[in-house]
């Protein structure tokens, strides 16, 4: 790799290094380091939401889809516009006047206070596994596309560098240096993907009439997919603003109501239309790399042998010229590590505070705190490191926490009778009848994603035993 491109990155990675010693002296409490002493403003935590939801889709999942449907991937995020939106009206007015006023720094302690200590326990339980999962396979799905990208590095080292900057400044900054640096790293992806990746990837392969001369004209139609496609993107994507953990931190850490909403409103317009045909742009450029046949010197002399994910990185390595590949990488492991560091806050708050149960007024609480998140993000990257299998295991635990928990969110949220029994339950079947129906491999009818039929299944269950 050229000098140039590593300076760059160095560089970067001093950057993201130094916003989190910066907030390590600033932190005096658990309030400062899981929630920014409630005080964040609308633009950081909005950009913060974001990155975290689609960072590191952004670079697999999008480019993927532009890859094999074109423009109706876009779709997906449209989605998370839904959610975020939808959140912003139902979720926000109900939860941050009580989570400032008792001082909560989970989403689980919520539920505690309408469910009581049994539920939230559970809760916290399930939070913690999906997001300790989710924290390990964001780094080990970066980690591939970076070797993907760049082929001098293998795949433990770019792990190793990876999980190393995302969990020490994690460790040391705590929320508000998550989020200041998901905002920092939100301005590399835009000027590395957007200024630098979409328009030297649309000249370098000829212009419009070269990307029309090799694509069908479905690639560039916005109903290039079935509704039950859109239906399965909604029921998975929409759900995650009510129940994710890494939300309800940056809602508490909000400084009031209205700031949070503003905050939501952002996020919902950068996940669509900006991230989605953006990211969803360079996946479908790739494709037109791939049918030119720019990839095979990278032993892909078939399309249809390709794994769409891999495109976009193959793309920009072979267009690129030295310097700005150093930007490209950088531009890489933000997104991928403003989901991670996220996740590893998310779950170490779920371990401190629901399941531990250390008190906000414990001298060493911070002290603590930053210790558990360090063992958390070890523990992630040993996961990544020997068991790769395990990601398949972890993306079901997060569905396992979707289908389980929404239904005693809404009910906590509407219902006037509150029934820790009838929670308990739903969580517990909701969730685990999913996991059972994708691990039994049961076609639902119409191909909806079992995740349908976790939520069905917990509503009525709660229903029934609520009355």
């Amino acid at each position: 790799m050229p000098f140039l491109d590593i300076l760059v990155f160095v560089i970067y990675l001093i950057l993201v290094l130094g916003i989190g010693f910066y907030f390590y002296r600033k932190n005096k409490n658990t309030n400062d380091y899981y929630v920014g002493g409630r005080n964040m403003g609308s633009l950081h935590v909005g950009l913060s939401v974001v990155a975290t939801d689609v960072g590191g889709g952004f670079s697999i999942g999008l480019g993927g889809l532009g890859f094999v449907m074109g423009l109706s991937g876009s779709w997906m995020l449209f989605t998370g516009l839904i959610g975020a939106w939808l959140s912003a009206v139902l979720l926000i007015p109900k939860v941050i006047e009580k989570g400032h006023r008792l001082k909560f720094l989970t989403f689980p302690q919520l539920l505690k206070e309408n469910y009581g200590v049994t539920v939230a326990l559970v809760a916290g339980i399930i939070s913690f596994i999906g997001y300790l999962g989710f924290t390990s396979s964001q780094l080990l799905a970066g980690a591939k596309l970076a070797v993907g990208t760049f082929p001098q590095l293998d795949l433990l080292h770019a792990l190793y560098i990876m999980g190393t900057v995302a969990v020490v400044y994690t460790v040391f900054g705590g929320i508000k240096a998550v989020i200041y640096t998901d905002t920092f790293q939100w301005a590399i992806l835009m000027i590395g993907l957007i200024f630098v990746g979409i328009p030297i990837a649309y000249f370098k392969l000829g212009g419009w009439d070269a990307i029309q001369a090799v694509l069908p004209a479905e690639f560039f139609s916005l109903t290039n997919l079935s509704w039950v496609q859109f239906a399965n993107w909604f029921i998975t994507i929409v759900p995650i603003w009510f129940v994710g953990m890494t939300l309800y931190q940056r809602i508490y850490a909000c400084k009031d109501e209205k700031t949070a909403k503003k905050a939501w409103y952002i996020a919902g317009l950068f996940e669509w239309p900006v991230m989605a045909f953006m990211g969803i742009a360079l996946g479908l450029l790739a494709r037109v790399g791939a049918e030119q046949g720019l990839f095979i010197a990278d032993g892909f002399a078939e399309v249809a042998a390709m794994d769409p994910e891999i495109g976009l990185p193959l793309l920009l390595k072979n267009i690129l010229p030295a310097g700005l590949m150093g930007l490209m990488m950088a531009a890489y492991f933000s997104a991928i590590m403003s989901t991670a560091d996220s996740c590893l806050l998310a779950s170490s708050g779920n371990f401190v505070t629901d399941i531990l149960g250390l008190k906000e007024n414990n001298p060493k609480a911070i002290m603590i705190s930053q210790i558990i998140t360090f063992i958390i993000g070890f523990t992630a990257v040993l996961i990544a490191s020997y068991m790769t299998s395990v990601l398949d295991l972890m993306l079901l635990s997060y569905a396992f926490m979707v289908s389980g928990l929404l239904v005693p969110v809404l009910g906590m949220l509407w219902s006037k009778k509150k029934k820790p029994l009838a929670a308990l339950l739903a969580m517990l079947f909701g969730g685990f009848s999913t996991l059972l129906l994708t691990f039994l491999e049961i076609e639902i009818p119409y191909g909806f994603d079992p995740i349908l039929a976790g939520v069905i299944i917990s509503l009525l269950l709660y229903l029934t035993v609520k009355k």
